[in-house]
């Protein structure tokens, strides 16, 4: 009897149930149908999820954004560890949101590192490799032994940017620690760059805020890596047009949109908020969304995955 070997491994994507949504959208956008599974609830609240088909032997990627409850990482981590069970040849992480991200260091005594621990499950749960968008620091990639390709939402943000044709655009940091991500934007756009300086009174709340650069005048769009309750960012908004700016408008790449975050938009002097479908948005019935613009991560997802599962360099498609 002659048995011969086959080294090709079939590739099958998956979702986790908060972000199928988006699944469904990068799956199309390879050309490929979503993988089945099912999760089973029980009445104490805990669930089991479980592949309907096969995936041995298969490059296994997951879809999951790990946005609250904390019951989507969990989802995840059982979807990564099943897959390990039913002998997938490389279980690969896709999360557009990595949650507990600014847990990234110990910045007063006695706190966790929330992103080092979800790194270290990740790790524990049998993930081979995580892709992932706009971490909220760079350096967790550090916190993982294996790959992570890091995505930068400007491959989506850029060319929306460019095609609005604003005159007099300045590129704007909502706070010090997006100066990095803002001088960015303004060096490739050759436009200003503005930093707006602010005191936080305790988490989430904002107390004094100023800028720093040239304001009266200018177009300008602020740049984030996520909007939470919208505190910062829509104070920052009205304190430049009071400064004399012509408009303000944000983008950011991970709409969390906790709290009032809706209803401060809404009352802010923010023209347009541009966002993408990392995490959906989630708004109360009647709110208004005409100021809200989502652009899809899905087919930069699609593309990575293409370029993982056929050894290519991602780099090369994404060099910003």
């Amino acid at each position: 009897m002659n048995h011969t070997t086959t080294h090709t491994h079939g590739i099958k994507i998956f979702s986790c149930r908060g972000s199928h949504y988006l699944a469904e959208k990068i799956a199309k956008s390879l050309g490929l149908d979503l993988g089945a599974s099912v999760v089973t609830d029980f009445s104490d609240g805990e669930f089991q999820p479980a592949f309907n088909e096969s995936v041995r032997g298969t490059t296994t990627f997951i879809v999951q954004s790990t946005f609250p409850p904390l019951d989507n990482l969990f989802e995840l981590l059982l979807m990564i560890d099943a897959a390990r069970r039913a002998s997938a040849y490389k279980v690969i992480a896709v999360i557009p949101y990595f949650g507990w991200a600014r847990q990234d260091r110990k910045d007063r005594p006695r706190v966790s590192i929330g992103a080092k621990l979800v790194a270290n499950l990740l790790v524990a749960a049998g993930c081979d490799r995580v892709i992932t968008t706009d971490l909220h620091a760079d350096q967790i990639q550090g916190f993982f032994d294996f790959p992570v390709d890091h995505i930068y939402a400007s491959t989506i943000f850029l060319p929306y940017l460019r095609d609005m044709q604003l005159d007099n655009l300045s590129i704007a940091a909502p706070d010090m620690g997006g100066a990095k991500r803002a001088n960015a934007y303004s060096r490739v756009l050759g436009c200003p760059m503005i930093i707006c300086h602010k005191s936080r009174e305790r988490p989430n709340v904002v107390g004094s805020m100023t800028a720093i650069g040239d304001v009266e005048g200018r177009n300008i769009v602020i740049i984030d890596d996520m909007i939470d309750t919208a505190g910062t960012i829509t104070k920052a908004a009205d304190m430049l047009m009071e400064k004399g700016a012509l408009s303000v408008r944000a983008m950011a790449t991970h709409p969390v949109f906790s709290g009032q975050a809706y209803e401060r938009i809404n009352k802010s002097a923010l023209q347009e908020v541009v966002v993408t479908d990392t995490i959906p948005l989630r708004a109360p019935a009647g709110t208004d969304l005409s100021k809200f613009t989502v652009l899809s991560v899905a087919d930069m997802f699609a593309e990575v995955i293409d370029r993982i599962y056929n050894y290519k360099s991602i780099s090369d498609a994404f060099g910003f």
